[in-house]
């Protein structure tokens, strides 16, 4: 059965009811973006009348959804006219208008999760806030499954579905899966970060970081927490530096060891990490890039990893002025002394030599091979990461 043509609607709405046809003509062109009609899914309508209608569209808010759901019920699209002229529309159309934007946001969310057509997210991808061109055709096309699977009346796992029509490959996409197309698109955007001198670096990781990296035993950190999980370990003793510094990393970049007095003990998240050598892995490669919150301190720290994964030895002063090379090109200014480097490349350093992932002194920094791979599974995780919105101040 074709899809009705938005034109002839428009013509027979403005015969049987003249008074809302401008309105719906307005609603329309806004729902569809000049595109057919049938490829409007829930989604797209649920967006439409509970975010971009009260938030970019003039008028009266509510007489323009009633005019859309009537184009759309004479056009037979029933369920998504009910929408337009459903409590929960004329609702959310209230609180923003009584409330105010956030507010009103936050009955749409709410509405729009409690429909079950928002793909969730799942462990090999969390949705951005601002979706490329990839990401947005993998979220609509799980949107559709989903609604698909809804109207079926079978009861279905959302992130199973999701995932599965994310990994699967796919005839439209010539054999490729949606999940490789974004991460290619997030890589891509990654690598095209700012500066020259950091996107001729960061160029080879493009194909480098598409695979996974797998996970690898970190027996230092092991051997710690099983000692710390049958044994308080007594503060007093007088650790070489690397146990030291080990201990340090548990204790407050990884939360795995908790002073209890003159003692450090085991946590909840230390068992946690024991349990699963993946989750340990994660965690600890983790502390590289992903728990960084400071952007001077990112770029710092992802220059440093980049240089490092390239398979470079250097001496820590060689490192620190690639490094100020790297990151002056992005636009920060650490010859100046408003920006300092010393200091998070010294932590990253230490990290990693407390990890065991790499050698470093007054002479000479280098990283082991498990360095190297977990320098690429932080780098991956970051390039991978969610584009989201960067709250002001």
């Amino acid at each position: 059965m074709s899809a009705p043509d938005v034109t002839a609607l428009l013509t027979e709405l403005e015969r049987s009811e003249p008074d809302l046809a401008e309105d719906a003509r307005t609603a329309v062109e806004w729902l569809t973006g000049g595109e057919p009609l049938e490829t409007v899914t829930q989604l797209d309508v649920c967006e439409f009348l509970w975010y971009t209608l009260p938030l970019k569209v003039g008028g009266d808010h509510e007489r323009l959804a009633r005019s859309l759901g009537r184009l759309l019920a004479i056009g037979g699209l029933e369920r998504y006219a009910a929408l337009c002229d459903s409590p929960t529309t004329t609702q959310i159309l209230r609180t923003y208008a009584r409330d105010g934007e956030d507010a009103g946001t936050a009955a749409y969310q709410e509405a729009l999760e409690a429909t079950g057509v928002l793909p969730p997210d799942v462990p090999d991808l969390r949705w951005s806030m601002i979706m490329g061109p990839e990401e947005l055709g993998a979220h609509v096309a799980c949107s559709a499954a989903l609604e698909l699977a809804i109207l079926s009346g079978e009861e279905i796992d959302r992130v199973a579905l999701t995932r599965r029509w994310l990994t699967e490959p796919r005839t439209e996409l010539g054999g490729d899966s949606w999940l490789n197309r974004v991460h290619g698109e997030r890589l891509n955007r990654w690598v095209l970060g700012r500066g020259p001198a950091r996107r001729e670096l960061a160029q080879p990781f493009e194909v480098r970081l598409h695979a996974p990296i797998p996970h690898q035993p970190l027996p230092a950190l092991h051997r710690l927490l099983t000692l710390a999980s049958s044994e308080s370990l007594p503060l007093r003793l007088a650790p070489s530096p690397e146990a030291l510094r080990l201990r340090e990393v548990a204790e407050h970049d990884l939360g795995a060891l908790l002073r209890d007095g003159s003692k450090l003990t085991i946590t909840d998240e230390g068992r946690r990490l024991l349990r699963s050598p993946e989750q340990m892995w994660a965690t600890a490669t983790g502390l590289l890039l992903s728990r960084v919150d400071h952007e001077f301190d990112l770029s710092v720290r992802e220059a440093a990893l980049m240089l490092l994964a390239d398979g470079s030895v250097m001496s820590p002063q060689e490192l620190n002025t690639r490094v100020a090379e790297i990151v002056g090109g992005e636009g920060w200014h650490p010859a100046t002394g408003r920006e300092d480097i010393s200091r998070p490349l010294s932590d990253l350093v230490g990290q990693l030599t407390a990890l065991d992932l790499a050698f470093g002194d007054e002479l000479v920094v280098r990283l082991t091979p498990t360095g190297h791979l977990a320098a690429l599974a932080a780098l991956r995780s970051h390039a991978l990461r969610p584009r989201q919105y960067v709250s002001p101040g």
